[in-house]
């Protein structure tokens, strides 16, 4: 198990180091927005949480490898002090990317060097390690798709068109799948490794319901835009029919028209054609219940999802194996996970019997259960093997940087 622990932690370690390896400098130092963060961050958070919580915590006479990388690259741990604001973590232009990649270097090397006599303790912290370089290893993507979609030459990430299905380019028809009812439950409940928010497991009554067996494609959010969708605010939340107004929001995020009035959209290999049968993606919660409301439908909760899911393999579907341009694609494979997050109707917030960490720790996920709504399945971004059907991804209702999309529910 020790063994196996190693080899996935220094396997997550060198993936985050390719995905940046197409990046400059300056690249990597640029911060497009405050829900993004630069690739220098990202590379020197994911290693000063190591650092602090595994080294400077479980390894006797450890000293920092940069004292003031305490306050740079913290992201939210009251409990570990001051830190540099979100909000300007564009402006730290030094160090230089160089000088991060010899600090993951060094964190490595001395977490390598005393390995063999990490206490249990500190060897679940490599576990949760693990698991948080694969979430920033999804934001590092989708951070960078936002920065390149920022400059008006739209350069590619990587060049190289994204491989498709060849079987899928028609659109089979929607379907929907009964799914059980009655007293069901939900949560993590296994001895792997899970967030604190995915538990305790617990039981909760289903009344009869129905999902679609596929997500919506570009194809149909076309004809939802072509019948008025953006412009019918009947299908609106009152709050999203503000952000619609407000944002002028026409179109999910990164498409846009040709001189020939033909839709493109930017991705991490540049702009191009949209693919109809391609699910459709960068929709915010309230984009994706208006497009519930239009097609006669809902979102589905939470435990509607993790229910059918159950059965379902999680390390399938069009998941991150290694670097190069990601963007949902086409298939006809029946599997709930991958391509694109899936919106649930579900407000994030803790089970029933929750409880956080101890610690610095504790802050990792509890005290963001205010205002957000829950997602499930993963995308073409997440690290494969980061997901399983109790997995709650989370981020406030305006929010589409991420690949988001909607799988539809119903009542029977």
């Amino acid at each position: 198990m020790t063994r196996n622990l190693r080899d996935r932690f220094f396997a997550a370690r060198r993936l985050t180091v390719d995905l940046v390896k197409p990046l400059s400098d300056a690249d990597a130092t640029v911060q497009s927005m405050p829900d993004a963060s630069p690739a220098k961050w990202h590379l020197a958070h994911v290693t000063w949480f190591l650092e602090s919580f595994i080294l400077r915590d479980h390894v006797p006479g450890y000293r920092a490898f940069d004292d003031s990388f305490a306050y740079l690259f913290n992201s939210y741990y009251e409990a570990e002090g001051a830190r540099h604001s979100r909000l300007a973590r564009g402006l730290i232009t030094r160090p230089s990317l160089a000088q991060i990649l010899e600090y993951r270097s060094h964190v490595e090397a001395a977490i390598e060097a005393h390995w063999n006599n990490l206490p249990d303790s500190a060897l679940q912290l490599i576990e949760l390690g693990i698991h948080h370089e694969q979430q920033h290893q999804e934001l590092l993507l989708t951070d960078i798709l936002h920065l390149f979609a920022q400059n008006p030459t739209y350069p590619a990430y990587w060049p190289e068109p994204v491989l498709r299905d060849a079987t899928a380019a028609e659109t089979p028809a929607l379907g929907w799948i009964d799914g059980p009812s009655g007293i069901q439950s939900i949560g993590h409940g296994d001895t792997g490794f899970a967030f604190d928010c995915e538990g305790p497991r617990h039981d909760i009554l289903l009344q009869p319901f129905a999902l679609a067996d596929r997500t919506v494609t570009n194809g149909e959010w076309m004809q939802f835009m072509n019948d008025g969708g953006y412009s019918e605010p009947r299908h609106w939340l009152s709050d999203g029919w503000a952000w619609v107004q407000r944002e002028g929001i026409a179109a999910p995020l990164y498409w846009q028209q040709d001189a020939d009035g033909q839709w493109l959209a930017f991705g991490l290999d540049g702009l191009r054609s949209i693919e109809a049968s391609a699910p459709v993606t960068h929709i915010s919660l309230y984009e994706a219940d208006a497009y519930a409301s239009w097609a006669g439908a809902r979102l589905p909760t939470e435990a509607e999802w993790e229910v059918m899911a159950a059965s379902h393999n999680a390390t399938e579907g069009n998941q991150l194996d290694a670097t190069g341009a990601v963007r949902p694609f086409a298939s006809h494979a029946a599997s709930m996970f991958g391509n694109v997050w899936q919106w649930t109707g579900s407000a994030y917030r803790p089970y029933p019997g929750f409880k956080a960490a101890e610690g610095a720790v504790g802050e990792y996920n509890g005290k963001f259960m205010s205002g957000q709504f829950v997602l499930r399945g993963g995308s073409c971004a997440t690290p494969r093997g980061h997901v399983r059907a109790s997995y709650r991804n989370f981020f406030y209702p305006h929010q589409r940087w991420q690949f988001t999309g909607l799988r539809l529910a119903q009542d029977v």
